[in-house]
């Protein structure tokens, strides 16, 4: 799954508050089986604010 727009639609039913943690965003990709690196352009792209980030990759 890599479609933008269904990612961002999956994102807003989980984090509708548009705010994620690392660790969130994390699980969010193994979840959805997409790499990270996507997970945080998405978050970018969509205006998602992610906080406790771990390694400095957001």
């Amino acid at each position: 799954m890599s479609d933008k727009n269904e990612l961002i639609e999956k994102l807003l039913e989980k984090f509708p508050q548009k705010k994620i943690s690392c660790t969130e965003a994390h699980e969010f990709a193994r979840e959805l089986e997409v790499e990270l690196k996507e997970i945080g352009e998405i978050c970018d792209e969509a205006g998602f604010k992610i906080y406790g980030c771990e390694l400095g990759c957001f």
